[in-house]
């Protein structure tokens, strides 16, 4: 089960590997339980301070495995309903670790981030991204709808107008675009990918990890909040933030006119 999903930690960084790469890395269920598995692992070691997802090989993923769906066309409408909709039901706790992490996950993006790949990279904090990678919502080609939160993140990330565009038309386009609609935060030679995924992780796993983790956590309660409830929400997490070695540090660091030694504490 385990090889169809590569995990390992150094440095405080944990690295995800998708490792399907005869098939563009489409998600399997062998794939999809042990990347349960794993993020609950990561979010339960104090160690671990950044996740890495990525692809092996040329591409991110392409998507779910189309030519595994097709034992299910010749059943009945009733048995594919049913089929399908505990499938997707069993991405949720994947999808809900992603967004309950305690520490930031980066997307290194190369080749294909089609379907399932683009909900998956739009899920995680960061992106980072190889100048030649490409992007699709991909469902309408199969006559389905988007799944793995796409339909939740799309919209809030490039509005909704270019949202329906994008889901809709189903339409590839690529890195710079993806850029531009704020799917893709940094942009980078493909052969530096690799390089630049690590200087990134590491910059993150060096930093304040509370600290990261109280901002994912408010920037996204501020989808829903009103001024209100998100300000009393800030003062709490300054106020929990302050409590910890990390802030301590830092401040003597600032007054001692020295960078910051955080631990993640």
């Amino acid at each position: 089960m385990s090889d169809h999903l590569l995990f390992s930690v150094e440095n405080g960084i944990a690295t995800i590997t998708m490792n399907r790469p005869e098939v563009r890395n489409a998600l399997s269920i062998e794939m999809r339980t042990r990347l349960n598995e794993v993020l609950i692992e990561i979010e339960q070691d104090p160690d671990i301070r950044c996740v890495v997802i990525k692809g092996q090989g040329e591409h991110f993923m392409a998507g779910g495995d189309i030519k595994s769906f097709k034992e299910f066309a010749d059943k009945e409408p009733d048995e594919r309903r049913r089929a399908f909709e505990g499938r997707i039901h069993n991405l949720t706790p994947t999808l809900v670790s992603l967004r309950r992490m305690k520490k930031p996950v980066i997307a290194s993006v190369q080749g294909a981030a089609a379907g399932f790949g683009l909900s998956l990279a739009m899920a995680c904090d960061l992106v980072i991204a190889g100048a030649s990678s490409f992007y699709t919502m991909g469902y309408i080609g199969i006559g389905a709808t988007p799944d793995g939160s796409g339909s939740y993140s799309l919209p809030r990330i490039v509005g909704l107008k270019k949202a329906m565009e994008i889901a809709m038309l189903g339409d590839r386009f690529g890195v710079e675009e993806a850029k531009e609609y704020g799917l893709v935060n940094f942009i980078v030679p493909d052969d530096e990918l690799e390089v630049e995924t690590a200087k990134l992780a590491t910059r993150l796993a060096s930093g304040p990890t509370f600290a990261l983790g109280k901002t994912k956590e408010l920037m996204h309660a501020s989808m829903v909040n009103d001024l209100e409830k998100q300000l009393a929400m800030e003062a709490e997490s300054f106020s929990q933030c302050a409590a910890t070695e990390d802030w301590a540090e830092a401040i003597f660091a600032f007054n001692e006119k020295r960078k910051p030694n955080f631990k993640g504490k």
